[in-house]
């Protein structure tokens, strides 16, 4: 230790007579990342796979490239990837509308029809600071400054793999702010070829210019790669995080390639990028409050063995865009209004016997689909005729479309009767009609098709959720039309009821300087424990089109359902609800899973002794891709949400883990887990409650 200490001195010593001050860490034995100091250079080392090493040397020099080499060294040889890259951010600066009844919780804004700004982020190389952690290192080096804005760059290094991740972080003093970035690498040439999987699954590689200007493309894996002849770089971006809230997960061409990026950044670069317009319909982009650090960031991966190797590479960080299949679960994505049966089958001409929809889910390994029909297309208040004969479209189609591997369940999001908008699910086919004229009964019997209901109130509502054994719940609490719900009706019989589930979690507003998606629905959770009340939350999506030609993955999310088998259409869905409505299941964006998870043995759902309390102990299984970040302990007393935050700085990427933790519940009445990783990808359980 004292030999390190020593070091650590001299080298500080050292780094000041460079041109730019440079702060290390002592404890530089924390991990196997190392530094050589030169006077106007930092090369850095870190360990890979297979006993190799990655490298970078950085340039301390004003007006030099950040990085004056990256390369791998295999079996003792350097193989240099690249030369004189400059990591190059473009802010987009919009205004936020901040409604007094919305504030910084917002969808329905269009932020791109008012005046906006863009501007390249300038690098002042003033200091240097180095951090290590667990098995990751830091070197913040600032400052980067843009008109309002102002923080540093930081390059994160993971020990394990040949993979960093580049930062800028920046703040604004401004209130009512709304951004969106663009980012890259960029050099005074051209790479030997660019490379990527295009939008039709095939991969393709060309052969560049410095001539050619830069072109945006649409990608699979939202990745770009710049290959020479001893090896690639891949880019690309978190796989949730970057991409904010819409109502299309259309392929905006999320990378660009090329020479005079938006005619801003000189040079030949490859990198991320957003479309300013989105999907043309609400477009929010990111919250930017002031004060916070907003963290502009994308991943850079290395690789010796050619392009495609290196983005087959890529894809295992998303287990190439899927969701992994793991025993005793079933995957159930919720919350989709791809209408299928007002815009093909209701409109008389030919139903393809295979949906391209249902193949996108097929081929992400998604086994159950909840859809959201007839979402202001339909006749959900009757005629009587009209609305029978939709939901006799919706059954068939859906018990023609599942099978013995998928399971296509027919839901709405009827928004009457309750207040905001919720989601309707039932355990087998239900006829019902949201409406009741004067004379008409709540249930009679039709010939053709079995019982019918008409609905007048949120009394009848309630009284069929529980003749059927149906769910309700809300869908994108506290925003959207759900805006102030469920508050509103907390007290309601119907919500109090085990009728209603709770509510729907997806990563909506955004915002760069949080370390976990969804905060909104989060908060929720823990509030609704605190109301006493044992509701849960499931993950939504809340998408329209689903197409192979879209960005699915990163606009989705999933449930981990824990089922053995899954049900067969005909026989009735029961154990789908049943599950819900018990807690046994997990919720992530497909990165991490917990198919473990327990409070002093009591799962998800269920109460655990108070015998315990004080020495109680959370177990819980972890499989992750990206190196994880922390797990977060979140307990309750009726009253107040605590939370303890657990740094997992040294795990590497792709592992497996049981965990333990031991944690004082004394006067807490719930507890439930999170897990999130260095790319914002988390997971969280459902609620275990407390004697």
């Amino acid at each position: 230790m004292k030999t390190y200490f020593f070091i650590a001195i001299f080298l500080k010593t050292l780094f000041l007579t460079a041109q730019i001050p440079v702060s290390i860490p002592e404890n530089l034995a924390e991990n196997e990342t190392k530094f050589k100091l030169q006077k106007k250079e930092i090369e850095v080392t870190w360990p890979i796979a297979n006993k190799n090493v990655a490298k970078m040397i950085l340039s301390l020099e004003a007006n030099k490239p950040l990085f004056r080499s990256i390369g791998i060294i295999e079996n003792g040889n350097l193989k240099e990837i690249a030369t004189q890259l400059e990591p190059r951010f473009l802010i987009n600066v919009g205004k936020r509308t901040l409604k007094p009844e919305n504030g910084w919780t917002i969808f329905f804004d269009k932020v791109p029809t008012r005046p906006y700004t863009s501007h390249v982020l300038e690098l002042n190389k003033k200091e240097v600071k180095v951090t290590k952690s667990g098995n990751r290192t830091k070197i913040t080096i600032g400052e980067v400054t843009a008109p309002d804005f102002s923080g540093n760059i930081e390059i994160t290094i993971y020990n394990g793999e040949p993979l960093f991740n580049i930062a800028a972080e920046v703040a604004t003093k401004k209130d009512s702010t709304a951004i969106l970035y663009d980012a890259g690498l960029v050099g005074a040439k051209a790479w030997d070829k660019i490379a990527f999987m295009g939008n039709g699954h095939t991969f393709q590689e060309i052969k560049p210019s410095i001539e050619d200007k830069s072109i945006n493309t649409a990608v699979k894996y939202r990745t770009i790669i710049g290959s020479s002849k001893n090896g690639a770089i891949a880019v690309f971006p978190p796989p949730h995080q970057y991409f904010y809230p819409l109502d299309e997960a259309f392929n905006l061409k999320f990378t660009w390639y090329g020479a005079n990026y938006r005619e801003m950044i000189p040079g030949y670069g490859i990198g991320i990028r957003q479309d300013l317009k989105g999907d043309h319909r609400y477009v929010p982009w990111f919250n930017a409050p002031p004060g916070t650090e907003q963290r502009l960031n994308f991943f850079c991966l290395l690789g010796v063995d050619g392009p495609d190797a290196l983005l087959d590479s890529v894809k295992k960080y998303t287990h190439a865009d899927t969701y992994k299949s793991i025993p005793s679960h079933k995957t159930m994505a919720s919350h989709f209004h791809n209408e299928f049966i007002m815009n093909v089958v209701m409109k008389g001409g030919p139903v393809p016997q295979k949906p391209e929809f249902v193949d996108v889910f097929k081929q992400m390994g998604v086994d159950i689909v909840h859809l959201g029909e007839f979402h202001y297309t339909a006749h959900p208040k009757g005629p009587d005729p009209k609305r029978l004969l939709e939901l006799d479209a919706l059954f068939e189609q859906c018990r023609r479309l599942s099978d013995d591997t998928f399971l296509l369940l027919p839901g709405e999001e009827p928004n009457e009767f309750l207040g905001g908008h919720w989601m309707a699910l039932f355990p087998k086919p239900v006829y019902w009609v949201m409406n009741r004229e004067d004379g008409k009964p709540f249930v009679s019997k039709d010939e053709t098709h079995g019982k019918v209901y008409r609905i007048k109130d949120k009394d009848e509502m309630l009284r069929l959720l529980e003749l059927e054994k149906g769910l309700a719940w809300t869908a994108h609490p506290r925003i959207k039309g759900s805006t102030g719900y469920p508050d509103a009706y907390k007290e309601e019989v119907f919500f109090k009821s085990d009728r209603f589930l709770g509510g729907a979690w997806k990563a909506m507003p955004a915002d760069l300087s949080q370390r976990r998606l969804g905060l909104r629905v989060l908060d929720l959770m823990d509030d609704m424990n605190n109301w006493g009340l044992r509701k849960k939350v499931i993950a939504e999506s809340d998408l329209f089109t689903i197409a192979h030609e879209n960005e699915m993955y990163a606009h989705m999310n999933i449930n981990y359902l824990k089922m053995d088998a899954l049900p067969n259409f005909k026989n009735g869905w029961q154990p789908v609800l049943t599950a819900m409505t018990e807690g046994k299941f997990f919720s992530t964006t497909g990165e991490i899973l917990i198919p473990l998870f327990s409070v002093n043995n009591s799962a998800s759902g269920q109460t655990a002794s108070g015998a315990q309390k004080k020495k109680a102990t959370i177990q819980m299984k972890v499989d992750w891709t990206f190196p994880l970040h922390f797990v977060e302990i979140v307990t309750g007393d009726g009253e107040k949400t605590y939370r303890e935050r657990i740094s997992l700085d040294d795990t590497r990427a792709f592992g497996t883990k049981n965990f333990s933790f031991s944690v004082d519940l004394t006067g807490k009445k719930w507890v439930r887990v999170e897990v999130w990783d260095v790319a914002v990808n988390g997971a969280f359980t459902q609620t275990v409650y407390l004697e």
